[in-house]
């Protein structure tokens, strides 16, 4: 198997906005696996906020360590493969999680078959939500009508800025959309616990009817997360705070949250992340797959993962949405909130557009 890597950087239609950044592009680094007549795809978004992967690290650890391992085995040697990518090194999870994806990209490619239908599934439509990027509330509440009347009915809105301002906010774009859309919130780790308990009961109050609250504090203060699920009504989500099996453990043991958001460049792939939903199940956590600011790549792949692996709720697989230009050709498609999974074999890839 030849491995190749591509830096792309794709701008986006309309700047995304959170508690932690801004962003204008999605820069991401595709990696192509070869057997010589087919290619599988997978995407290690730049995501320096959160897991801290670089493009430059991720292609570092691609070309060098990864591609080491790999080295020897055939396009048939799955298993093997999957299991030397994650232990060629440590950390580097979008590294990992891309040549995860295109190794089991290839292998459906290699059967004729889709990447759902590889992964044991016949649902070829899955939903999303739509993300509101952080603003003033007459912003705020003007983009949450626009996104309903582009076909989305579950908006998730970015919180974590200043707690008092970020009710007002969550009220407005209540009062815009009405009762009947679906309302959820992102903080990125943005308030203090006390802060976080103090906005979501004003919002819980004041009739915002929220389905969740993800990541209200930092990652790493899982026993403040707790103090916050067991002192509000609203579910929390933990995101930031779990990358891999024992970060889930850890959140289990705390009762930490009610739910968790796996995504693939947190967790290294397909692999880890059937694993994490699994183990989720098995313990009564709700589950959402969400992504980083990728493109049809990995969105194409995360949306495979749910259909053929149900989650508890609608999933926040909107990021390829936000771009202008898909940087490659083939793949999934949006209709509103719904995402079409490709017929073509594999992810329905077949190349890049620049």
């Amino acid at each position: 198997m030849k491995v190749s890597t591509h830096l792309v950087s794709a701008p986006l239609h309309t700047p995304f906005i959170t508690a932690l950044r801004t962003a204008t592009h999605a820069d991401s680094l595709l990696v192509e696996v070869s057997d010589g007549e087919l290619s599988g795809w997978g995407e290690a978004p730049q995501v320096w906020k959160v897991t801290g992967d670089s493009l430059a690290g991720s292609q570092a650890c691609v070309e060098g360590p990864i591609t080491a391992a790999l080295d020897g085995l055939g396009p048939d040697d799955l298993t093997e493969a999957l299991r030397r990518v994650q232990n060629a090194a440590a950390g580097n999870f979008g590294a990992k999680g891309a040549v995860d994806v295109a190794l089991h990209d290839l292998a459906a490619r290699r059967r004729g078959q889709t990447l759902h239908g590889f992964l044991g599934s016949t649902v070829d439509i899955v939903r999303t939500d739509m993300t509101l990027s952080v603003g003033d509330p007459d912003a705020l509440a003007a983009a949450a009508q626009a996104r309903l009347a582009d076909g989305f009915d579950v908006l998730k809105v970015k919180v974590g800025t200043d707690a008092r301002a970020d009710v007002e906010r969550v009220r407005r774009v209540r009062e815009a959309i009405g009762p009947e859309p679906t309302l959820r919130l992102d903080a990125n780790q943005g308030w203090s616990r006390r802060d976080a308990v103090t906005a979501i009961r004003a919002m819980e109050d004041a009739g915002c009817d929220l389905e969740l609250v993800e990541q209200p504090v930092v990652a790493a203060d899982l026993e403040g997360m707790a103090w916050v699920t067991d002192r509000v009504r609203t579910p929390i989500l933990a995101d930031e705070s779990v990358y891999g099996v024992r970060d889930l453990v850890n959140v289990i043991r705390y009762g930490a949250a009610d739910m968790v958001n796996v995504k693939l460049a947190k967790c290294g792939g397909l692999g880890p992340a059937r694993t994490l939903l699994e183990l989720a199940r098995e313990h009564g956590i709700r589950t959402v797959v969400g992504s980083m600011m990728e493109s049809h790549v990995g969105i194409g792949a995360a949306a495979a993962l749910v259909s053929a692996y149900p989650t508890s709720a609608v999933n926040d697989l909107d990021a390829a949405w936000w771009l202008k230009q898909a940087p490659v050709t083939g793949g999934i498609r949006y209709d509103g909130a719904l995402i079409h999974l490709p017929a073509a074999p594999g992810l329905g890839v077949t190349g890049l557009t620049v």
